[in-house]
């Protein structure tokens, strides 16, 4: 990104960008500033959006030798065109030695870097990788939206919006949104206002269960149950993603026994670091044991409902009081 930065500071823009990774937000941000940055505002004729899998390739090539009309150059921008994963080697040939008068700016999720795509843009660009931030990033970038609005909050409480919100930047620019129409005339952003405004994510409320079924507090493991039942979650989906917690748990757990670090294990467990920590800490409530055996009892569940031998609330509903019984 530093390097993407610096262009866009500069204004010396390459001829070809490849944005991509897990971060939406970013990828779409500097898509947007790359536009700007090449065409002047409100110019249409010399701009070019294409979209999804299958372009007409011979089609591109042909607009990109086409003059800009009253401009220096001409911008065509491809998102999520799978290019890097199965590339056409025309395209790639021709990125190498496409004219001064086009510039390309490609969004991807997915790429694989040995691909004569990714090759050319790299010869020829810049490739960067726009991938999910650390909580460190997460809480500059939060104040510093904060802070252009006139508002304040801790860092604690910017901690705690991290915890119940999740750390995609899309989603965290909606519950900035929310909370500063909702604070309208206050200064200072505080939990009481998360807690009033902001929606907390469906795997963060498994995640808060997990914890209360690691502690034993049985009457809280419920109680999240029955929210999300009343939120219309399906029991197999919530038994799902309950698994899921569990399967990863049982991964990073077994990490931290072979004496990995917390960015090991984020890389590893494909985890954000932030949430890699909560993980780990939850992690030391279970023995391995223990975690595999839940996982088999949550096998046996699914089983139960699929032949029909229990209903698909009561099911989920025995799974969690029997790992939220106070040990005896």
């Amino acid at each position: 990104m530093k390097n993407l930065n610096e262009d866009l500071k500069t204004g010396n823009i390459k001829q070809a960008y490849l944005l991509y990774g897990e971060e939406a937000y970013l990828k779409k941000q500097y898509r947007d500033r790359l536009t700007k940055a090449v065409l002047p505002e409100g110019d249409t004729v010399n701009y070019a959006h294409y979209e999804g899998k299958g372009l007409n390739v011979p089609e591109i090539i042909d607009l990109a030798e086409t003059m800009p009309f009253f401009a220096e150059k001409r911008l065509i921008v491809i998102e999520d065109s799978g290019l890097f994963k199965n590339a056409d080697a025309k395209f790639a040939d021709y990125i190498k030695s496409m004219p001064e008068t086009v510039c390309f700016v490609f969004v991807e999720s997915e790429v694989d870097k040995r691909s004569k795509m990714y090759k050319a843009v790299k010869d020829t660009g810049r490739v960067v990788e726009l991938g999910r931030q650390d909580e460190k990033t997460l809480l500059l970038w939060l104040a510093g939206n904060i802070k252009r609005e006139g508002r304040q909050i801790k860092q604690s409480t910017a901690e705690y919006m991290l915890s119940r919100t999740g750390t995609d930047m899309e989603n965290l620019e909606r519950e900035m949104e929310k909370l500063f129409s909702y604070t309208l005339g206050r200064n200072e952003i505080t939990v009481a206002d998360i807690d009033a405004i902001c929606t907390t994510q469906i795997t963060n409320k498994i995640f808060d269960m997990i914890e209360a079924v690691a502690t034993r507090q049985q009457r809280k493991a419920l109680d999240y149950y029955y929210d999300l039942l009343a939120l219309k979650e399906p029991p197999m989906r919530i038994l799902y993603l309950l698994a899921r917690q569990f399967r990863l748990l049982l991964q990073v757990k077994d990490l931290m026994n072979q004496g990995a670090d917390k960015s090991t294990i984020a890389k590893k467990a494909g985890l954000h670091p932030f949430v890699a920590g909560k993980y780990m800490q939850q992690s030391r409530s279970f023995t391995m044991r223990e975690l595999k055996g839940i996982m088999e009892e949550a096998a046996d569940t699914e089983e139960a409902v699929k032949t029909g031998r229990l209903s698909d609330t009561m099911s989920v509903e025995l799974f969690i009081v029997k790992y939220s019984a106070p040990k005896k």
